[in-house]
């Protein structure tokens, strides 16, 4: 699969995780999409460790799957980090 279809599901899954984690994560649609890429990737890095199976090669609904899967992994995690550093 290209990259561009990739950048696409990821941005996409970067949406939907921001719809899926509650509250504001501070970095606009902007970061969000950066989240949903990056998330795409570690979806289908950590489905591709458990299963063996090359999920960067073909677009799937497992893939997909992933994709959000990560996104929201990498929104949840970010919001965790950006609370930690606020002022109290």
């Amino acid at each position: 699969m290209s990259i561009i279809a990739w950048l696409v599901v990821g941005a996409i899954a970067g949406w939907i995780a921001s719809m899926v984690v509650p509250g504001d994560e501070g970095y606009g649609w902007i970061g969000g999409l950066i989240a949903g890429i990056i998330g795409a990737i570690v979806g289908g890095w950590i489905f591709g460790a458990l299963t063996g199976e090359n999920f960067m090669d073909h677009l799937t609904i497992g893939t997909i799957i992933a994709a959000i899967v990560g996104a929201i992994i990498v929104v949840f995690v970010w919001k965790m980090v950006a609370r930690r550093g606020a002022p109290a």
